[in-house]
């Protein structure tokens, strides 16, 4: 009986021990992903300044899905802590070409250290129609793809 007894016990706490904790949130190291609302444009931005934006690296993502869907890999810097990205997305025209527009906006009265802001953002561009495109950031071409 106290083998029985002892063996529940041992059990119980085990399974209690590996359990996680309920109303605690779970730290990871993986940042949160992005909505794609994050950084599209919105009737807000016409009350703020335009800015630049400073992209080291380009890079497009193909999800393997079926349909296939595709994100916009950027790397790069804001022109101080206080802008914000902001991603335009045109639909491909009648070449297939698609027109990305990435550039920052902050407020004109804001007062903000002057010291770039690096980011590192995939932006979820979604699936196209069957067909050969270009891909075009900031008047440069980043890549040809297949959908």
């Amino acid at each position: 009986m106290k083998r029985i007894l002892f063996t529940l016990m041992v059990v119980l706490f085990t399974i209690t021990a590996c359990a996680p904790a309920t109303g605690q949130p779970i730290a990871t190291n993986e940042s949160p992903t992005p909505q794609t609302g994050d950084f599209i444009p919105g009737p807000a931005d016409l009350n703020l300044l335009r800015g630049n934006v400073f992209l080291d690296s380009t890079e497009l993502l193909t999800m393997e899905s079926y349909p296939l869907q595709f994100a916009l890999a950027l790397k790069g810097s804001l022109s101080t802590p206080c802008h914000e990205l902001r991603v335009a997305v045109s639909p491909p025209d009648s070449q297939n070409k698609i027109v990305v527009d990435v550039y920052s906006v902050a407020d004109p009265n804001a007062i903000c250290a002057q010291v770039l802001e690096p980011f590192e953002e995939n932006f979820p561009l979604g699936s196209f129609p069957a067909g050969h495109y270009t891909l075009w950031v900031n008047d440069e071409r980043v890549t040809e793809f297949d959908s």
